[in-house]
């Protein structure tokens, strides 16, 4: 009970509370000792008697182990002094090899070194760009439906002909479906004149995926998060995509969910189109390319399921511009920079650029 006038509460008990207390802990260690009498075992350790009054020769007995026990103390001493000065050799002949300007020596080892770090480093991108391709590989295989993510500011350069090849062998038992991703990037004239030339091969879906979206956590714990519902940050081509889906989920089996394969190149906007379909955030998403490093499986609805998927890896003998536009890794890394500014400027005009960044001609 709290008494008035004072921060904390009184830790005094009643005294039969107390004594209560006592005879139970007395009780329950009793019970234990039985228990352990049982069993035989004793917590007590045995004690060492030592040399017996009627022994004969004890003195000379109880001298020798004094004895005995000298030796390995002397013994113990000496060999933390020979580690001593072990050590302390070691750090002098360090202190002369640097004194002595061993200075090619060190190069050398900090070159192989580097040159072992460099190797390492090149291992380690082939093993993560063969990771990538089996998860690619495991993706499409997985789903019924593969829908490859475009980028409106250059949709043919964002496709892929051995992923599409790759989808159609399957001989209808895979529908390709094109998403034209980041509509608002580009002018509403063009998005129309690709959407006409892409839907001659394929059926094409505009979208703009939502900039603000709660994160699943945020939503479980159940906070009041203020959300942009504004034009900008909306959402456009969700409900025409999420109905097709719905529709081709219909005409399968009661029993079996559709499974959706994402796949495009890195930053087309895979991730967003998922969390833009789900409404909450449940996938990763970045600036910087390489964000999903493996696949992750995202439940859209009770029968659509969405399977995100890695970049598709770009092959080492692409051109060196074409792969610095599409901000992919390039091997050559002074001169593809200045290989796509001048593929880009090609393409653009020359008194806009002149205007825009305030250049000379």
């Amino acid at each position: 009970m709290k008494r008035p006038k004072l921060k904390k509460a009184s830790k005094r008990l009643s005294c039969a509370k107390r004594f209560k207390i006592q005879k139970k802990v007395r009780e329950h260690n009793r019970k234990l000792r039985k228990e352990a009498k049982k069993k035989g075992i004793s917590r007590k350790p045995k004690k060492d008697i030592g040399v017996p009054n009627s022994a004969p020769f004890k003195e000379e007995v109880l001298r020798e182990a004094e004895q005995r026990k000298q030796e390995l103390e002397t013994l113990k001493e000496q060999n933390k002094i020979a580690k001593q000065q072990e050590r302390a050799a070691k750090r002098k002949k360090e202190k002369e090899a640097a004194s002595a300007g061993d200075e090619p020596a060190t190069k050398k080892a900090k070159k192989v070194a580097k040159a072992k770090e460099a190797k390492a480093a090149i291992v380690k991108e082939r093993s993560t760009r063969t990771f990538k391709c089996c998860e690619l590989n495991k993706v499409i295989e997985e789903s019924d439906v593969i829908v490859e993510v475009l980028d409106a500011r250059d949709p043919l350069g964002c496709r892929c002909p051995q992923l599409e090849e790759t989808v159609l062998k399957h001989e209808g038992t895979k529908k390709l479906l094109f998403v034209l991703n980041k509509i608002d990037l580009v002018p509403k004239d063009n998005v129309e004149k690709w959407l006409r030339y892409l839907e001659a091969e394929c059926p094409t879906f505009l979208f703009k995926a939502s900039m603000q979206l709660q994160d699943r956590t945020v939503q479980q714990r159940g906070i009041n998060a203020v959300l942009d519902h504004s034009r900008a940050a909306s959402c456009f081509g969700r409900d025409c995509l999420l109905q097709t889906l719905t529709d081709l989920a219909d005409k399968k089996d009661a029993e079996t969910m559709l499974k959706v394969g994402v796949v495009g190149f890195p930053n087309v906007g895979k991730s967003s189109i998922i969390n833009s379909l789900k409404e909450i955030r449940v996938c990763h998403v970045g600036v910087q390319r390489g964000v999903t490093r493996c696949k992750q499986e995202v439940h859209i609805t009770k029968r659509v399921k969405m399977i995100d998927s890695p970049g598709i890896v770009a092959a080492p003998s692409s051109p060196g511009d074409a792969m610095a536009l599409r901000s992919l890794q390039v091997e050559e890394k002074e001169e593809s920079p200045l290989e796509a500014v001048r593929t880009l400027l090609k393409q653009c005009n020359q008194q806009h650029i002149m205007l825009q960044y305030n250049v000379p001609d």
